[in-house]
């Protein structure tokens, strides 16, 4: 994969990677999110991606909606418990009117007092929605209880009680010190020369001065394993097991990938979906998913059933745990898992806005973009006596949590 960099005298970098589609994606990513709160700030992380559309010093809040969509681009942002991305997806011939729109809501968003109020009801909405949602609450709750006491162990949306605080002074606060543009990354995939797109980022980035203060993210040390039932009135059992993993930049990160994939990827064949669906049937959703941070990780093992069959389910989830930390793979069955995943990578890499979005964060995290060929011969180098003793080292049983809805 080609990419093309560059960074701005104020610290802004920028990545790009040239395709010749009629369809170009663009993102700003900046290394702040949920964790680097304070208590009082709760949620505004989250606040400040809604709010940031909501009017700038030259436009109103549909003027700046107008800027993009009306040429038929596709305007977005999301924000994560370190990262905040504000991106978009346009015809190629748009990239100066999407970076254009990009540094006026970046430096110039206003956040009026009138549409911060009217914001914090849309936000409550989406927070008594997932509040409707025990599949989706229980992975905060469970992440909240694992850091518990640590910024990674925060909600990212915040609660009802800490918005209704938030005020504009807050939110300007909140970006002066964590928006620092040694930080800010951005990421690009587009039909565009990149002469251009550097004299474009130039222009609309560089003629502004440095801001945020150096704060080193304080690390997660403590973790405390935990069996917790929470009461409900929900027709299903919801459950999660898990136990913190590997940083983003671990040198078993891939291994563990691998391991989480066979174990309960997006497939149907998974060990997963296979024991507790295929042959017993006692599951519609099972899976496991593994979430890499800057310093820390965390992997669950999430399904729903009946009441009536938690406890067989729990014990098979718990017979396949076993499993991988005891079974040495066979060379077809090692082979046969790591052309699964290879696959998956090769399909995802088809989207290049999923590559963009890629790119954006590992900038972010590493300044580095690991080739698809990299990532494969770490794959393919992976042996079946390193996943067995990464499945020791994570899914050690004195070590795992459970959490439970019933």
């Amino acid at each position: 994969m080609e990419l093309q960099t560059c960074t701005l005298p104020n610290g802004i970098r920028l990545v790009h990677h040239p395709v010749q589609n009629q369809v170009s994606h663009c993102g700003i990513f900046i290394h702040a999110g949920s964790r680097d709160e304070t208590d009082a700030e709760h949620g505004i992380a989250h606040f400040i991606e809604h709010t940031i559309f909501k009017g700038t010093e030259k436009r109103n809040v549909f003027q700046v909606l107008n800027r993009l969509e009306n040429v038929g681009a596709d305007l977005n942002a999301y924000t994560t418990k370190e990262e905040t991305c504000i991106y978009a997806s346009f015809l190629s011939e748009h990239y100066e009117r999407t970076l254009e729109l990009f540094q006026d809501v970046f430096f110039h968003s206003t956040f009026p007092e009138k549409e911060l109020e009217r914001e914090k009801q849309v936000v409550m909405d989406e927070i008594r929605s997932y509040q409707d949602t025990p599949d989706e609450q229980i992975f905060d709750d469970f992440e909240d209880l694992v850091f518990a006491g640590h910024p990674l162990g925060k909600n990212i949306l915040g609660t009802a009680k800490s918005l209704k605080k938030l005020k504009q002074k807050d939110i300007l606060n909140f970006m002066h010190r964590n928006y620092r543009f040694d930080e800010v990354v951005i990421a690009s995939a587009g039909k565009i020369e990149f002469k251009k797109l550097v004299r474009l980022v130039t222009k609309y980035f560089s003629d502004h001065p440095c801001r945020g203060e150096s704060h080193p993210r304080i690390p997660f040390r403590n973790y405390n394993p935990f069996d917790k039932s929470i009461k409900k009135r929900t027709s299903q059992v919801h459950c999660i097991l898990g136990v913190p993993a590997y940083e983003y930049s671990h040198r078993q990160r891939i291994p563990l990938a691998l391991l989480n994939n066979m174990l309960g990827g997006p497939v149907m064949n998974s060990r997963l979906s296979l024991a507790l669906r295929e042959r017993n049937g006692l599951t519609y959703n099972n899976e496991s998913n593994y979430s890499a941070y800057s310093d820390a990780g965390i992997i669950h093992i999430y399904f729903g059933t009946d009441p009536a069959q938690y406890e067989k389910a729990l014990t098979i989830v718990h017979q396949e745990l076993k499993h991988l930390r005891e079974e040495r793979l066979s060379k077809v069955q090692l082979h046969v898992i790591k052309k699964q995943i290879v696959g998956q990578l090769a399909i995802a890499q088809e989207s290049n806005l999923a590559t963009m979005l890629a790119i954006g964060k590992s900038y972010l995290l590493q300044n580095r973009f690991d080739p698809m060929g990299k990532i494969i011969e770490r794959i393919q180098a992976t042996t079946s006596e390193e996943l067995i003793e990464i499945a020791n080292e994570i899914f050690d049983p004195e070590k795992l949590s459970l959490l439970t809805f019933k």
